[in-house]
């Protein structure tokens, strides 16, 4: 069985935009920007034997914000730049009540079983209490980094840090002590 450290993209991987005053995701390569730090803490966990997956609710689809094709492209490029394992993709609103769209844990069992990942010696990394609710579910251990959302937590992580270098490194730390 393997450890993998689940990563939400926007405010984790990439900086958000403000559309209307509000945290948002990037619709086009030209608005997306990889955080400060974050192919060095992705390397590092790697390099410790994690896999690294991507879980990310782009609604903004079904939304019609945005497209499929633009949220694939952005993809590709995390796919070509960083060291990720897999992404994993929830399209649905809300309104759609699937297993999949955060705090569902969907994602992160289909990731589990496609994988051979043991949850309990996992991580989920994230912005928003979706992101917890999702690990907390799914039994991994939970790191809530900053946000500029100006959002209520209403499901506690288990660790608040920064940003994911931050988490990167108490993570390794914490997986070690765990041995």
């Amino acid at each position: 069985m393997k450890r993998a450290v689940f990563l939400d993209r926007d405010g984790v991987i990439n900086r958000e935009i403000f559309r209307t005053g509000q945290a948002q995701a990037p619709f086009t390569l030209d608005d997306f920007e990889i955080l400060p730090g974050v192919p060095d803490a992705l390397d590092r966990l790697s390099s410790a034997g994690f896999l690294l997956i991507l879980v990310t609710n782009q609604p903004d689809v079904v939304r019609g914000f945005a497209s499929r094709d633009q949220v694939d492209t952005l993809h590709a490029h995390l796919r070509q730049t960083l060291p990720l394992d897999d992404i994993r993709v929830c399209y649905h609103d809300d309104a759609n009540g699937c297993a999949c769209r955060k705090p569902s844990p969907g994602m992160l069992y289909a990731a589990a079983v496609q994988h051979d990942i043991t949850l309990a010696d996992s991580y989920l990394v994230g912005d928003r209490w979706r992101d917890v609710g999702a690990g907390r579910s799914a039994g991994c251990t939970t790191i809530l980094v900053h946000s500029d959302r100006d959002e209520p937590t209403t499901i506690e992580p288990h660790v608040r840090m920064r940003d994911l270098g931050e988490a990167a490194t108490w993570i390794l730390k914490h997986a070690g002590e765990a041995r």
